[in-house]
């Protein structure tokens, strides 16, 4: 699977109300329910893949929400329909955001995470593209809203992206500086990005970028770690950081 080549926007205009996400599989909490966690699948996925890794993680406080994105047509692939967040293209600086598709994804997974118990601490995170949605559900977390101004209410205590990518990142410095508060809830919110080195997918040097790009724009609370050689794909090195760094920043119980 390649992006080069194409640009975002034949799925772009597809109507909101004709899309419908698919199955949502949880994992439940084997312990004192802690944390939630809303965990995206990558493009052409779908929520049970995740599921069942997320399962084996020795993290029995967490409890694990794994939807799967809607059916739809994407310009990587011609306007082929897969499960997607929201419609790609070329991944790259210059190509244009579905910005209504992040929108919809991200409240789908704001709605997800509304209905946890108060005293729950609430999280997103993903892989290649739902990394991306889960970046962006950050900037949304910072600003207090979505890309469309509505409100967004979701205090979110953590975001982990392996393998992604910023979306609106040209935009997302100026932004920061016209919102009150929103460097504030950017610098103490823990973000985890997870990147190797051998992605041919998304490349490394998009990564790194992003990374930079959201250090640069306030989010200070970042960990960026690189797996030399690493493919797009997970590898238990990867995943037991990704153990050790949620199990310190939610302060959970033990393992």
């Amino acid at each position: 699977m390649s992006f080069s080549g194409s640009t975002a926007g034949s799925g772009s205009r597809t109507t909101r109300t004709s899309l419908e996400f698919g199955r949502t599989h949880v994992v439940r909490p084997k312990g004192k329910h802690e944390a939630t966690i809303v965990w995206l699948h990558g493009l052409g996925d779908k929520g049970s893949s995740w599921s069942q890794l997320l399962e084996s993680f020795p993290l029995p406080n967490v409890k694990w929400i794994c939807p799967t994105a809607p059916t739809r047509p994407v310009a990587a692939f011609g306007g082929f329909p897969c499960t997607a967040w929201f419609d790609v293209g070329d991944i790259s600086e210059d190509a244009p955001d579905d910005l209504e598709g992040l929108d919809f994804s991200a409240a789908h997974v704001a709605n997800l995470l509304s209905t946890e118990p108060a005293d729950v601490k609430l999280c997103v995170g993903g892989f290649s593209m739902g990394a991306a949605t889960a970046l962006y559900s950050a900037t949304c977390h910072a600003f207090r809203q979505y890309g469309n101004g509505s409100p967004y209410g979701v205090n979110l205590s953590a975001v982990v992206g392996l393998s992604g990518w910023l979306p609106c990142s040209r935009t997302l410095r100026h932004r920061m500086q016209g919102v009150n508060d929103a460097g504030r809830r950017a610098a103490s919110l823990p973000v985890l990005l997870c990147h190797g080195t051998g992605d041919d997918v998304v490349s490394y040097q998009q990564g790194e970028k992003s990374t930079r790009i959201l250090s640069s724009s306030g989010f200070q609370n970042l960990t960026w770690r690189t797996y030399e050689g690493l493919g797009h794909y997970t590898m238990p090195e990867e995943n037991d950081e990704i153990c050790r760094w949620l199990s310190a920043n939610l302060c959970l119980g033990g393992t």
